[in-house]
């Protein structure tokens, strides 16, 4: 496998997990709204009235657009640019992997600590990966 294929692997298991907690979050309202645990007019204007576990999906569905939107910039930017590396597929990986601890702290027990070191490890990952894409980009360090 090339590190072009490498590279897009873990961002195409990160679209998967986007449209599997969309694919979760849908079914889990219809079928709130079915067993009367809300009603429609209580929450056509808002997320307030979703059960907790409706909620813990909805949330860990919306977090996937803020850091991630960060991390498919820096691998298109990546490969655009063809500076493609080691580096950056280990730290594509192991942002990825830190986004799906993170998604299932959130919807299994949401231990906040827990979900918190696992954001804090993508979020220094992608910082860093950043960083590193700057220097090769500009300084030719690698």
């Amino acid at each position: 496998m090339s590190l072009f294929q490498l590279l897009l692997l873990p961002v195409f298991l990160q679209v998967g997990l986007t449209f599997a907690l969309l694919f979760w979050m849908g079914p889990a309202r219809v079928g709130a709204l079915r067993r009367g645990e809300v009603k429609l007019k209580d929450v056509a204007l808002g997320q307030n009235a979703w059960p907790d576990h409706i909620t813990q999906i909805a949330n860990t569905h919306n977090n996937q657009y803020q850091l991630p939107v960060l991390f498919y910039v820096l691998v298109l930017l990546t490969l655009v640019t063809r500076k493609t590396d080691f580096v950056l597929v280990a730290g594509a990986w192991v942002f990825v992997v830190s986004r799906f601890a993170h998604a299932w702290i959130y919807v299994t027990s949401n231990d906040v600590p827990m979900r918190f070191r696992a954001y804090v490890v993508g979020a220094f990952t992608l910082v860093a990966l950043w960083i590193w894409l700057a220097f090769r980009l500009f300084l030719e360090v690698a």
